[in-house]
Parts: C-alpha cells; sequence; structure tokens
C-alpha cells in the first residue's frame, strides 16, 4: 500500500510538468456544422484518401463505412480507393512501421480517432486542435524536414497539404519579457507567405474544416443519430417522471 501511494504521488507531481509541456498557441475553434453537412464530409474523405492515407492508417473505419455520408460503393472504389483493398476492407496502408521510423523517426499514428483523443478539457475539442494544427504549418530551415508548427512545436511530420495552403513563414519580433524587464521575449505576430497555394486562404481554411469534419465523423459515424436519439430519450423520461410522480402520489393516497 505504502508503494501504491508513493507511486500515486509521483504520477501527481508529474502533471503540471506534463500540463506544461501541453501548453501552446490557443486552439482556433472548429465549424462544428461540417460534421452534419454530407458535402463537406465527402470533400474532408476525398482529401484525406489523398492526402493523409498514404503515411496515416484508419485501421478500424472501413472504405464502405463512407456509404454513411452519401457514397456509394462504387464512388468509393473508383474515387477513394488507390491500392487493391476492397470496398469492404479496412483502411490500412502498405507502409512497413520499420521503415517509418526510420524515415520520420517515428511511426505515423492511426488516424481513425485522431480527433476524439485530442480532445482537452482547457482549449477545446480534438477537432479544434485538429483545425488549429493543419492552419499552423510553416518553413522552418533548422528542422530536418524544413517545416514546423505552432501548434505542435518541433513537429515530425511534413506538411501535407502545403500545396494547397502555399508555404509561409512565422514572423517573431522581440519584446520585454513581462517576468523580467532586461530581458526580451519572442513574439508571433503573424505569418508571411512565401509562395501561393492552389486555394486561398479563406478556401484552404474550409478545406482543413472539412478534412476535419471527415476525421470527427470518422471517429464516431452514429454521433449525429446518437444525439438525435438523445433528444428523444430525454423528452420521454421527462414525461415519464412525471406520470410515475403523479401514479406514485395516486397508489400512497389512502395510506396514512
Amino acid at each position: 500500500m505504502k508503494k501504491l501511494i508513493l507511486a500515486l504521488l509521483a504520477c501527481l507531481s508529474m502533471l503540471p510538468a506534463a500540463r506544461a509541456a501541453g501548453d501552446g498557441i490557443a486552439w482556433d475553434k472548429f465549424p462544428t456544422e461540417r460534421v452534419t453537412d454530407l458535402a463537406a464530409l465527402q470533400h474532408g474523405a476525398k482529401l484525406f484518401a489523398n492526402y493523409c492515407l498514404n503515411c496515416h492508417a484508419a485501421g478500424f473505419a472501413r472504405y464502405n463505412r463512407m456509404k454513411d455520408i452519401g457514397l456509394t460503393d462504387e464512388q468509393i472504389k473508383a474515387n477513394l480507393v488507390f491500392t487493391g483493398a476492397k470496398v469492404g476492407d479496412l483502411m490500412k496502408i502498405a507502409l512497413d512501421p520499420k521503415d517509418a521510423k526510420d524515415w520520420f523517426g517515428g511511426v505515423p499514428p492511426d488516424l481513425t480517432l485522431i480527433a476524439r483523443s485530442r480532445a482537452d478539457a482547457t482549449k477545446g475539442s480534438g477537432a479544434d486542435y485538429l483545425y488549429t494544427y493543419l492552419r499552423n504549418y510553416y518553413r522552418d530551415d533548422t528542422k530536418v524536414t524544413g517545416w514546423n508548427n505552432r501548434a505542435f512545436p518541433s513537429v515530425g511530420m511534413p506538411h501535407a497539404l502545403w500545396e494547397l495552403q502555399g508555404q509561409q513563414r512565422a514572423v517573431y519580433v522581440d519584446a520585454k519579457d513581462p517576468h523580467d524587464a532586461s530581458k526580451t521575449v519572442p513574439v508571433f505576430k503573424g505569418f508571411e507567405a512565401l509562395t501561393v497555394g492552389t486555394l486561398t486562404t479563406a478556401e484552404y481554411n474550409l478545406a482543413v474544416a472539412d478534412l476535419v469534419a471527415y476525421l470527427q465523423w470518422m471517429g464516431e459515424p452514429v454521433q449525429t443519430e446518437r444525439m438525435r436519439l438523445g433528444v428523444w430519450v430525454l423528452l420521454f423520461l421527462s414525461v415519464f417522471t412525471v406520470i410515475a410522480w403523479r401514479l406514485n402520489a395516486s397508489f400512497w393516497k389512502d395510506i396514512k
């Protein structure tokens, strides 16, 4: 018991450090209405298949689940399956984990539940994080990949969507350290475009929103149905509570 208590205290002592390591820029708000827009989900599925599924698997989802967002088996096979996989197969990739570790320094994570796993009680949902992350890449020649990310400093993954967004650099200026007036700290002022992408800034933000919407939907395809049914369940319980209350009063009214 003593060892268990000491272990718990050690874990608790590391929480502030873990929180500090996770602190960073504020997360932007993901436009949640995109999750219920079938056209947005279909566009997001296309982006996912073309830009993410090369290195990242979605090993807990099947291609034919996309029929729930309005696609047919024929459309899925013709436009979203680029290997010899069948429409009913899981969305796996051919990348060998050993090769991935040698090439990238780590194995790219499975993205099936990525939107659900990145939620933070103080910053927002996993969709908020992904929406922020995919819009905060910038060129950094000090990194091996040539890329960095304000939402994930020293990120190992290059910017997969750079052709759409274009290339940008982060602009920092020196400002007085609020804790020590004799020192200066770099303060982020914005991004400066280096090359133009195939999409405008507004179009790119919308494309990222569609991709994130698909990632969120993929993590829980029945979430919209669950929420719709939840409303009816709560309404039923509210009405049934009143009925049960009056029945109880009727059964016990003659008992003193």
